[in-house]
């Protein structure tokens, strides 16, 4: 465990020119550490490797433009919806991909997404100031980021020390969505920049954090039990319905802690309709624009009519893809109690701070504190486990979700960990995300708990200030 340390300490101390990501990467450290504790070697996947859809976006329409919406809903639908028709379907943010969905498998956008404009790019055009980072627009003005400087190159220069194929880590502050780091780094293509807020990545079983609130709100509470058998890595319509071979039950917390693919594709087909996910997507700014100094690309999900296409989807196997930026949003919603706050890139001009927002109630309270302690078991006894337990390196009251999915041909292992700590006050929500080859060192989950650790570092805890004893009574 020094070598972290070494390398975690030297990270912050590097020249902070990182953050704008100008510099040719360094030579790499030796290799990093599994998800289950080991070093990397070869890809694993817990969301099975059937295929999936994307679209890397330049500009896109608006969800409710009726013209190309109602095209779009037909391309995804595969026809008249009995909801309403696909004029009034499409006619509701988020309801309709703005644009078709295409496959992943036979183009995966990841190998044609073009690097951020150098105009659009603003932490590339970012200069450090007094300790700050700054851009300059049109005029002469500048204002502030609300990137912290040391975060962002600590987490750069880690991605950049294990040479990650593709790589990008977002940490925000949930309550008022202050954007604190925004780190990414391509050794396959070192001139691509934008990844925090490229929506080419499967969201692969982050999903099952959309599927999870939407259960939640159908009913099902954090203990109702499902039993099952098999479908670890691919789901079959045999494994929807109730078997004598369902030798293993399930609460759906622990189901969501393990990802467990079958759980959540039976308890999809028993409890939610194509209306319900499509809405609960939505609301989770799925097929939506996300207001953003920096243009991020639409997050895709296409929520098929069809059952079993419907149960893939809920489990994570469907046709949805997500940026980064979009992952720590997802996740810092349970962090707010159900609300989605809107990023925040710049510092607010004058002396008044940044304060915590009301939002947009994206979940009940109760079903977001139901939601957070789902998450938890990923952390205390489900996938991420070993990580988070790895000595020297914890960080506790974490919760989380994991989540992996594998391109065949060529290959690429695609890796997750979106999550905010602590549970009880969250002060920093994360989303990260890792690409691989076939050979890696580093996957999602432990950057994301690098991430946490040490987001927490640079957002402490507030002192709780107490009047001395001696003045007990007096006024």
């Amino acid at each position: 465990m020094r070598f972290h340390r070494r390398l975690l300490s030297a990270a912050a101390l590097l020249p902070l020119v990182l953050v704008i990501g100008a510099t040719e990467p360094e030579q790499p450290a030796s290799a990093g550490v599994s998800e289950d504790g080991g070093v990397g070697v070869a890809a694993q996947a817990d969301a099975g490797t059937s295929g999936a859809a994307t679209a890397s976006q330049g500009a896109q329409t608006d969800a409710g433009t009726s013209g190309s919406a109602a095209v779009s809903a037909a391309a995804v639908l595969g026809g008249e919806s009995p909801d309403g028709g696909l004029a009034a379907l499409a006619a509701e943010p988020g309801m309709v991909p703005p644009v078709p969905v295409p496959s992943r498998e036979k183009a995966p956008p990841i190998a044609t997404v073009k690097p951020l404009p150098k105009s659009a790019d603003l932490m590339g055009r970012a200069t450090l100031e007094g300790g700050k980072l700054v851009v300059k627009e049109k005029g002469g003005k500048k204002k502030q980021l609300t990137i912290d400087p040391v975060l962002q190159a600590s987490l750069t220069q880690i991605l950049r020390n294990y040479e990650t194929p593709y790589g990008a880590a977002v940490v925000l502050e949930p309550s008022t969505g202050r954007v604190l780091a925004l780190a990414e780094h391509s050794a396959a293509r070192p001139e691509l920049r934008g990844l925090p807020v490229r929506a080419v990545f499967p969201a692969a079983s982050i999903f099952k954090v959309i599927t999870g609130g939407a259960l939640l709100e159908a009913g099902v509470t954090p203990e109702t039990e499902e039993c099952f058998h098999g479908g670890k890595r691919r789901i079959s319509e045999k494994h929807l319905q109730d078997s004598e071979r369902d030798s293993s039950c399930y609460s759906l917390a622990l189901a969501m802690g393990k990802s467990a693919n079958v759980i959540f594709a039976k308890l999809t087909n028993k409890h939610l309709t194509v209306d319900s996910l499509r809405r609960m997507a939505a609301r989770f700014r799925f097929n939506r624009e996300i207001e953003f100094p920096v243009p991020t690309d639409v997050s895709l999900a296409a929520i098929p009519e069809e059952t079993f296409s419907l149960a893939n989807t809920g489990a994570g196997f469907g046709d949805v893809y997500l940026s980064p930026l979009h992952g720590a949003l997802v996740a810092a919603v349970a962090a707010n109690e159900g609300r989605w706050v809107d990023p925040i890139l710049f510092e607010p001009e004058g002396p008044a701070p940044l304060l915590p927002v009301e939002g947009e109630p994206v979940l009940t309270p109760e079903a977001a504190k139901d939601l957070t302690a789902m998450l938890e078991e990923t952390v205390t006894s489900g996938t991420a486990r070993a990580v988070f337990r790895e000595r020297g390196f914890r960080v506790d009251d974490a919760v989380g979700k994991t989540g992996s999915l594998a391109d065949r041909e060529p290959f690429r292992d695609y890796s997750w960990f979106v999550g905010f700590a602590p549970k009880d006050n969250p002060r920093v929500a994360v989303a990260a995300i890792i690409v691989n080859d076939p050979k890696w060192r580093i996957r999602g989950t432990w950057l994301g708990r690098e991430a946490l650790r040490l987001g927490l570092e640079r957002m402490p805890a507030p002192v709780e200030m107490t009047a001395p004893a001696s003045a007990a009574g007096k006024h």
